[in-house]
């Protein structure tokens, strides 16, 4: 599921239940001594504990300086504590493989992102106005072909939330026709919406490309380069092997178990902070797309009450006050993020690569987003965070 709620609401300013737990906060475990963590990170990272989530784990750069923080509960059942280099579900930060995988094809002169979509899917969109010849590939990265996301509602989880059954399978074919059932937010290229069915398609363009499933292609061009061990593309098993951070809804119920089968390539992954961390450092850094393409990545919309979003990927302005400390101007960061049953994660990257925070903690209620309440504790932490980290 993708993080339709922006970042700063999902983690400031609204009210939530809190999970009640007696927590500690583990920090920088088996690092050696280095430079000391930038003041104040790790005690953000343990007010988002403090303020509700069961587990956090974060990682931070400066230059080649890196710290790692963790703080409260891997599991809540056994009290085992959580630990940076556990695995968890990255969600919408998956989007972020994806469109680069695409954005390499390009590269390579074996599609165009203006390509339309009827051309590698023909038939696939099309029906109740929904016209796959009018929409490119480049409008279903950045938001602004207007396919309807049936995500967005209640029935469609309900064979998880109601029945009960985390093992139901959703195919990522059925979630595009369902969405074609729906006529279209808007006509392609005239607006933004967030849609996860855009990614559900540019995972079977990458298909038609390439002739491989999307998962092997990603493990081919991104995981196996980088030497990404930890971190997976599951597509219907619902179970989060090796060490793991639980993930919960507001109640305290375990949510960890659920089928990833209808996020596919919107938003299946599992990853670490440091792996994911290590995934942004080299996108941004250029280690993986040629400079034309990594200008398309990095080049947002322009729609009045839209946010930047590139290809996969968001530009946001970090205040960074004007105290002594503290630069004067906003900071130009590139962000990506993540949010579905258990998980929130953001990943932030300073436009100049020089630095880096990774963040994710264990709580995100499903439920409560499709009723429109808020999925998450009210918690300041990640902008702690970030201000220490990026600020500093």
């Amino acid at each position: 599921m993708g993080a339709r709620v922006k970042r700063a609401a999902l983690w400031t300013g609204i009210g939530a239940l809190a999970v009640t737990a007696t927590l500690t906060i583990a920090t920088a475990q088996g690092e050696p001594a280095g430079p000391p963590a930038p003041s104040g990170f790790e005690e953000a990272v343990g007010r988002t504990v403090r303020d509700g989530f069961p587990g956090a784990v974060a990682y931070a750069r400066r230059g080649d300086d890196e710290w790692r923080t963790a703080a409260g509960v891997a599991d809540r059942a056994t009290g085992e504590r959580a630990r940076t280099q556990q695995r968890f579900r990255i969600a919408s930060n998956t989007k972020a493989f994806v469109s680069t995988v695409l954005l390499q094809l390009e590269g390579e002169g074996r599609l165009s992102l203006d390509d339309s979509v009827e051309k590698w899917l023909p038939g696939v969109v099309q029906g109740n106005g929904n016209d796959g010849k009018a929409i490119t590939i480049r409008q279903l990265l950045n938001h602004t072909s207007g396919i309807y996301d049936p995500t967005t509602e209640a029935s469609f989880f309900a064979p998880y939330l109601e029945d009960g059954d985390r093992d139901h399978v959703i195919t990522p074919r059925e979630v595009i026709t369902r969405s074609v059932r729906h006529r279209p937010e808007f006509a392609p290229g005239t607006g933004w919406s967030y849609s996860n069915t855009n990614y559900l398609l540019a995972g079977l363009v990458i298909e038609a490309v390439t002739h491989r499933s999307a998962p092997d292609e990603i493990h081919r061009r991104i995981l196996a380069p980088l030497g990404l061990k930890d971190t997976s593309f599951p597509v219907t098993d619902p179970a989060v092997h090796g060490s793991n951070l639980h993930g919960y809804d507001l109640k305290g119920r375990d949510m960890t178990r659920f089928s990833p089968s209808y996020d596919w390539t919107a938003g299946a992954m599992i990853s670490t902070v440091d792996e994911l961390a290590r995934f942004e450092r080299a996108l941004f850094g250029g280690e993986l797309l040629r400079p034309a393409q990594r200008r398309e990545l990095k080049t947002p919309v322009e729609f009045p009450d839209a946010p930047a979003y590139g290809l996969g990927v968001q530009r946001m302005e970090v205040p960074c006050g004007t105290g002594a400390r503290r630069k004067a101007a906003p900071l130009t960061v590139w962000e990506t993020d993540g949010a579905g049953p258990g998980y929130t994660s953001v990943s932030l990257t300073a436009d100049d690569g020089e630095r880096q925070l990774v963040l994710a903690a264990t709580t995100y209620d499903l439920a409560a987003e499709l009723k429109g309440d808020p999925p998450v504790p009210n918690s300041k932490g990640l902008l702690e965070a970030q201000t220490a980290v990026l600020c500093g």
